[in-house]
């Protein structure tokens, strides 16, 4: 299977040969292995995991689509895509304080759905990091 692991700031793979990727679909977790069947997924934010032998290793993405190719090739678009390890527990933890924050002087529509779009994105991240 060869993973493509690309958003509009940065690739963080291009063409890797890897045994399986497993992403987080909005239908469910997906894992992909050679001869996986052609289709297109939404993806919510998780973690994309990278199986190379007996070492994994984590990408969180914020949201995006992955593209299974029929010839064994994946593409994942993420609209962010950080390694784990680059992640700061506490910014996590401190941004989650500041949305919540901000969640609940919500004066409008528009403040209160970025509002919970943060929220959503960074109690997921959260989640990522246990």
């Amino acid at each position: 299977l060869a993973i493509n692991l690309v958003s509009p700031y940065s690739s963080q793979f291009s063409n890797k040969q890897v045994d399986m990727v497993t992403v987080p679909s909005t239908t469910g977790q997906m894992g992909i292995l050679p001869g996986h069947l052609a289709s297109i997924s939404e993806l919510k934010p998780g973690l994309v995991s990278v199986h190379e032998g007996s070492e994994v290793t984590n990408y969180f993405i914020s949201t995006g689509f992955a593209f299974v190719h029929s010839n064994s090739i994946a593409d994942v678009i993420a609209v962010e895509a950080v390694p784990i390890e680059h992640v700061d527990p506490v910014s996590v933890q401190n941004g989650i304080l500041e949305y919540t924050r901000k969640m609940n002087t919500a004066s409008t529509d528009m403040e209160k759905a970025e509002a919970q779009i943060g929220l959503d994105v960074l109690n997921s991240l959260s989640s990522s990091l246990s």
